[in-house]
Formats: C-alpha cells, sequence, structure tokens
C-alpha cells in the first residue's frame, strides 16, 4: 500500500506528540531528588536512544545512507548540539551528568562494543581475504600507512588546548594515526552489497580489503590503548604488548578454530535450553575479551577475534547471526552510537579555529586514504578505473571511527573536543562515501571470466546442495549403510559440511567403540569426503576441505534416536539399513517412521550389485530421470555432485508422453520448448561443475517402465531420482518411484523434498 501525504503527516503528528509526552513525564521525574542512580530515569534513557535512534536509522537507509549514521545523528541530536540548546533543562533532566547515572547506561554501551565487535568479526571472510591476496594486502598496507603517516604528522602539531595531557603527546599522535588510517568494513560492505558488486572482483577487493584494514588497525589500537596504559613507552611495555598480540592471534586462528567449532556443536547438540549456543557464543566472547585483558591488551581484539573464529565455524552460522544480528541491532547499536553523539558536542565548532582544524583533519583523512588506497590499488595490478573505486570506498571511517573514539575518550588519550572533530570527520567521510563509490563503480566493465564466475555463483545461491550445512546419517553395518555413508562423504567433502552418523539398530551400542575399523561407516564418509575435496581443490586451486564426523550411537527405537537427534539442526537427512523394502515393494515401516521423525530432505539408499558387494570402492554409472520439478531438479544436482566426485559422466533422461497418430497435438510446441528448457536446465548445472552429460528424451506412457528399460539396455547400476512424499502414514513417493523400487536391479537413492 502506497503512503499518501497525508497519512505520512498524521503519523509524524502522533509520533512527535507521544514523543513531546514522554519528555515531559521525564522531566517530571527528573525532579524528583533522587538519593542514587534512578531505574525510572535509565529506562527512559535506553527508550528514547533506541527509539530515536532507530528510527533515524530507518530514514537514512531509505535514503541510502547506513542506518548507523542515523543513530549516531540522533545522539547529537539529543545532546547539547540541539536538543541542549534548544531545551536546556528538559535536556539535563533526561541524560543528567552524575557520575553514577551515566555509569548505568555506560554499562550497556561498553558491553555492545563488545558485541559490535563480533559481529564485525562474523562478517570477516577470510576466504575472501585469501582469494583476492595480492591487491588486497596492497590496497590496505598502503592505505594504512598514509594515512597513519598524516594523522601522526597532525597530532604533533595539534594545540595543546586540545590534548588532555599535552605531555603524552605521543600517544595522542599515534591514536589520530589511527583514527584517520581505519575504514569501517561494515560501511564498505553494506554499499558494495546494495550494488550488486559484493562478488564481483572489485568488490571482493574493496570488501577484503576493508577487513585488513579493520582487523590490522584493531591490532594496532590494542597494542596503542596498551602502551597508554603505563603511561610511557618502553622496551618491556611493547615487547609485552606485540609478542602477547602475536601469540594470542597464532593460537586462536589455529588451534581455536577447531576448539571454537567444537565447542558451539557440543552446546547445540547436548544443551536442551533455549539458544543454548548464544549463551555460549556470548561466554566465548567474554572470556576471549577477558585474556587479551590479562596480557595486557583492549577487549575490543578478543571480542573482533571471538567473532571471526564463530563465523569460521562451520556449523549453524546464518542461524546464529540472525539471532545475534536482532539483539545487536535493537539494542546495543542505538545505545551505543547514541551515547557515542551525545558526547560529541558540536556547539564548539562555533570557534572560527576549531572549524577550520576540523575542517582540515577531514580534508587530511580524506585525502590520505585516498591517496593510500589508489597507490595501493596500483601497485597490487587494478587499472586506474578500479584504484578510483578504490578509493572512494575505503575513505569510509563510519561504526569503526565512532568506537575508536569512544575509547580514546575513555581512556584520557583524547579530549572531549577533538571527539567532537572525530564523530564529525566519521559522519561526513560516511555521508559522502556512498555516492561517489556508486558513481565509480558504475563505470567499470566486467570481463567475460568475471561473468561468467557470478553467473555460477548466482547459480549456486538457489541451489540445494551449495547450500548444505550439516548432514545426518542414520545407518547401520549393513551394505545399504556403508553404502550411504560413501554416498554422504561423497556430497559433504566438497565444501566441508559436518557429517553426524547415527548408529542404529539392535547392535548400536557395539558401534562406537568400532567407529575407526575400515569398513565402518565412518570410514566410509571420511575416504568419499577426502575423494571429493581433492577433486573440488583441483578445480578451484585451493586447500582441500576437511569434513568434521561425529559418531552416535543409539540404543533407541530408530525413529526415536533419528527424531532426537535431528533436532540438533540438520539441512539432509541420509537413510541406509539393512531392511529397506517390504512385501509388496513399499518401504520398510522403519523407514517411514525415521523419515516421519526429520523435518526436511531426506534420502533413502538401497545398495544392489556391485555396490552391495562392494561398497565403499565401486564405480558408478549414474542415470538421473527429470521431470522439471523442483523435487526433481533436487535429485540431479545431488546426481551431479556424485559423479563430479567420482569423475564420471551422467546420463539425464526426460520420459515425454507420446504424439498423438494424428500428427500434431494443440500445444505440442509449449510442449517441446518446456522440455528443451528442462533439459538445457540440467547441463547447465553440470557444465558449471565440470561434469559431462548425456541427455535422453524417451517418448512412453509409461514413466516407470522407461527408466527401467534405459538403466537396464544402458547397464546404469546407479539411478538417483528426485521425488516427492505422499500424504499417509507410510513412505510413499508416487507409482513411478514405487515400480522402480521393486523392479530395479541397479542401486538407487531417492532424494524427498
Amino acid at each position: 500500500m502506497v503512503d499518501t501525504g497525508l497519512a505520512k503527516s498524521l503519523r509524524l503528528g502522533f509520533g512527535a506528540l507521544a514523543l513531546l509526552i514522554f519528555f515531559q513525564t521525564s522531566a517530571f521525574a527528573a525532579t524528583q531528588e533522587p538519593t542514587g542512580p534512578s531505574e525510572f530515569l535509565f529506562l527512559v534513557q535506553m527508550v528514547v536512544l533506541i527509539l530515536v535512534g532507530r528510527s533515524l536509522g530507518e530514514l537514512m537507509q531509505r535514503i541510502g545512507q547506513p542506518s548507523v549514521m542515523g543513530q549516531l545523528i540522533a545522539g547529537i541530536l539529543l545532546g547539547p548540539s540541539v536538543f541542549g540548546a534548544l531545551w536546556p533543562n528538559l535536556q539535563h533532566a533526561i541524560f543528567p551528568s552524575s557520575h553514577e547515572q551515566k555509569a548505568m547506561i555506560d554499562g550497556v554501551a561498553q558491553f555492545g562494543v563488545l558485541l559490535l565487535l563480533l559481529l564485525t568479526g562474523m562478517e570477516t571472510d577470510l576466504k575472501l581475504v585469501r582469494k583476492v591476496g595480492r591487491a588486497a594486502f596492497s590496497v590496505s598496507i598502503s592505505g594504512i600507512c598514509i594515512p597513519f603517516a598524516c594523522g601522526f604528522a597532525l597530532g604533533q602539531f595539534l594545540p595543546e588546548q586540545l590534548l588532555p595531557r599535552p605531555e603524552q603527546r605521543l600517544f595522542a599522535s599515534l591514536f589520530l594515526g589511527i583514527a584517520l588510517s581505519i575504514s569501517s568494513v561494515k560501511i564498505v560492505a553494506m554499499v558494495v552489497r546494495e550494488m550488486n558488486f559484493l562478488r564481483r572482483n572489485i568488490g571482493q577487493v574493496i570488501v577484503a580489503a576493508a577487513v585488513i584494514d579493520d582487523t590490522i588497525g584493531w591490532i594496532i589500537i590494542a597494542i596503542v590503548f596498551s602502551l597508554a596504559s603505563h603511561d610511557a613507552i618502553d622496551a618491556v611495555s611493547l615487547a609485552r604488548s606485540v609478542l602477547g598480540t602475536a601469540a594470542f592471534l597464532a593460537i586462536s586462528l589455529t588451534v581455536g578454530r577447531r576448539v571454537t567449532f567444537k565447542v558451539i556443536r557440543w552446546a547445540n547438540d547436548h544443551l536442551v535450553s533455549e539458544a543454548p549456543v548464544i549463551t555460549v557464543i556470548l561466554i566465548f566472547m567474554a572470556g576471549m575479551a577477558l585474556t587479551t585483558q590479562l596480557i595486557g591488551v583492549h577487549t575490543v581484539l578478543g571480542a573482533l577475534v571471538a567473532g571471526i573464529l564463530v563465523g569460521e565455524s562451520p556449523i549453524l552460522t546464518r542461524q546464529i547471526d540472525g539471532q545475534l544480528r536482532g539483539l545487536i541491532m535493537g539494542l546495543f547499536m542505538p545505545v551505543f552510537f547514541g551515547l557515542a553523539g551525545l558526547s560529541a558536542d558540536l556547539t564548539v565548532l562555533k570557534d572560527p579555529l576549531l572549524l577550520i582544524l576540523t575542517g582540515g583533519l577531514i580534508l587530511i583523512a580524506s585525502l590520505g586514504k585516498f591517496a593510500g588506497a589508489f597507490i595501493g590499488g596500483e601497485l597490487g595490478g587494478l587499472s586506474h578505473r578500479e584504484s578510483l573505486a578504490l578509493a572512494c570506498g575505503m575513505n569510509a571511517r563510519g561504526s569503526t571511527e565512532v568506537i575508536v573514539a569512544t575509547i580514546g575518550l575513555s581512556m584520557g588519550i583524547i579530549g572531549q573536543t577533538l571527539f567532537t572533530m572525530i564523530v564529525a570527520m566519521a559522519v561526513l567521510t560516511t555521508v559522502a562515501m556512498p555516492p561517489m563509490l556508486r558513481a565509480a563503480l558504475a563505470r567499470l566493465p566486467i570481463g567475460a571470466e568475471e561473468k561468467a564466475r557470478l553467473a555460477r555463483e548466482e547459480f549456486e545461491e538457489k541451489g540445494f546442495v551449495a547450500n548444505l550445512e550439516r548432514i545426518l546419517l542414520a545407518v547401520d553395518e549393513s551394505a545399504n549403510g556403508k553404502f550411504a555413508s560413501r554416498l554422504a562423504g561423497l556430497i559433504a567433502g566438497a565444501r566441508g559440511i559436518p557429517a553426524t552418523v547415527l548408529h542404529i539398530g539392535e547392535r548400536a551400542k557395539h558401534q562406537e567403540a568400532r567407529r575407526a575399523e575400515t569398513e565402518s561407516p565412518e570410514a566410509a564418509v571420511k575416504a568419499g569426503a577426502q575423494q571429493t575435496a581433492l577433486v573440488a581443490a583441483q578445480s578451484e586451486n585451493q586447500k582441500p576441505s576437511e569434513v568434521e564426523i561425529t559418531t552416535r550411537a543409539k540404543e533407541d527405537k530408530a525413529e526415536d534416536a533419528v527424531a532426537e537427534e535431528a533436532r540438533k539442526g540438520f539441512d539432509l537427512l541420509v537413510i541406509g539399513v539393512d531392511k529397506v523394502t517390504a512385501p509388496g515393494g513399499t518401504f520398510h515401516a522403519d523407514i517411514a517412521r525415521m523419515a516421519t521423525g526429520f523435518d526436511g530432505p531426506f534420502g533413502v539408499v538401497l545398495a544392489q550389485g556391485d555396490h552391495r558387494d562392494r561398497p565403499n570402492d565401486s564405480a558408478f554409472k549414474i542415470l538421473v530421470p527429470i521431470t522439471g520439478t523442483v523435487a526433481s531438479r533436487r535429485g540431479a544436482e545431488i546426481a551431479v555432485a556424485l559423479a563430479r566426485a567420482n569423475d564420471v559422466a551422467l546420463t539425464a533422461l526426460y520420459i515425454s508422453a507420446p504424439s498423438e497418430k494424428s500428427g500434431r497435438r494443440r500445444g505440442a510446441s509449449a510442449t517441446r520448448l518446456h522440455e528443451e528448457e528442462i533439459l538445457k536446465d540440467l547441463v547447465d548445472l553440470a557444465e558449471r561443475y565440470d561434469t559431462a552429460v548425456t541427455t535422453i528424451v524417451r517418448a512412453d506412457i509409461a514413466p516407470e517402465e522407461a527408466i527401467l528399460r534405459e538403466a537396464r539396455d544402458g547397464r546404469y547400476d546407479f539411478i538417483v531420482m528426485g521425488v516427492n512424499r505422499r500424504a499417509g502414514d507410510a513412505l510413499f513417493f508416487g507409482h513411478v518411484a514405487a515400480a522402480v523400487l521393486e523392479k530395479a536391479k541397479t542401486s538407487i537413492l531417492f532424494v524427498s523434498s
């Protein structure tokens, strides 16, 4: 529904009236002579900052600016710069200067800083950094060194009245160097993503350079703040900060990766309370922050590294990100940035000298960053246009600058006036960056190789296999179980998808002790994963991914065991048990009950022929019937993944209804066009994964007979079918699938939606 001008005016009027009433109530409460900090006033401050910050953030997003700027501007408007100048008594009543009252909301803001750094770390894509390599590092290093030198030089010439402790000018200069050199990866990524340039080559370089910028910047900040806390630079404190930081990063990015994954998985799989993973992540973040504090480095580094490790964890990243983001964006961001804006008193800029100094600060910061990024792009082998786009994109300071300035103010490195100047610089550079970057990116052409890569990535975003995060196997020691385990490993290996092997059946209690045997399902998963990982690594020129395998042994009924495990969050269930069929060619009741306990796509495996005799190393010749449905497409994706992992060709079979004897049927041309589109989609899918595919079209009124005949005549040993489950207690995929299950002499994988 389109809003009318009247409706907008009414909403604004009612909003302004409600806000005015709220302020009047707050002012009345503030007149009550509290003996200590007021909880009522604390809640008033929280509500005002969240309400105004989120409202202005919404407005800023609608005009193409980041929402964080709206929250920062909200604080400036509510502070002494605007609200305090127009209505000083009411402003002081709501935001009094008493230390006890400020400490309450400052505590929320300080914890919010750590959460913001946690979220920033989770958004840090180290794979992207490694991918673009040389250009990103060149841009980042040059983009840090040049503005850092400019900021340090500026700090050496600042008037003493701008420094809270003139005798520590060195620390203030170092701080200014950092403040002018660091970029905001959040703002940069937001604009690049908004323009659909995130996957473009130049977009990846921009974001990766911003990530490196941010990471190096926070490391330098942590070291400088550590030195400042000692009030002097000496060899011992410097060595402690540098070596402590290096050791912390080395341990975190090696051992810490595996520990983080195991802790997150353990919490998700064993704790039954609501949102246990979020609790564990918050405790983990606090522990990392305390660790950096203990080694003499600021807590922000610990929170950032904790976020990187959580983001790198190959399990539940989407769910974790969504849950944390809502809490941070809805509560902590408007409070923190609102308080930062409250601390900035722009009325000091009425002084012509300070106004000129602020303009000079903004000019030096912009030119230094622009020149550094542009030179870095040229050294990194980018074109002039690409280097220009980089220079425009890297100039946004945004939230990162405000966090840095707030910490510097709290530690006494900078004073209130210099803090205000830095906040003004952050706001203006951030507001100017989006239109400049849009204009620069719009002029960049796209090459053939880049166009092909983008098409493939867009294709994968809509795919099934490409978006799997976790696989559950319900298997026993039968040939079906081992063959199903091998198939799951082949699917998981390309992207290092974690897999859980759930042993079921009467002998489940003995399986965990035997899981290291070469013939166990775990060994089959590992072998299949290694095979696929090597193929994927060779085609993509990267290190093979490792698959984390977890073993579960349940003595419960199979359906209860699957239902209990499924609650832990899986994207695909693969069932491989000895008893697949029942008399009459239907699925065994145990399989139906296991499938019912899993809310999501699942596969049922039947091994026959060589796959039953040698489930771990037999060859494949795959036939995949296609119909154009979503379920059929999902089965085709699985078939392509298996064919690619085994370096074998794939045959796709489309069965059409036979034409009438009289010749042309009504709508025959439309039918042929539909058939061609279905086959083309499958061919495109296979080609994108460098898999050879042959397409066959057969006309038959009985699709099941056509499939069985093609499998027999073509000597195919494996049929992969995408199917839809029909309603009812029994597991039924339709008459075609039932006939194939009953009569086929080949191995079968049914992939259900």
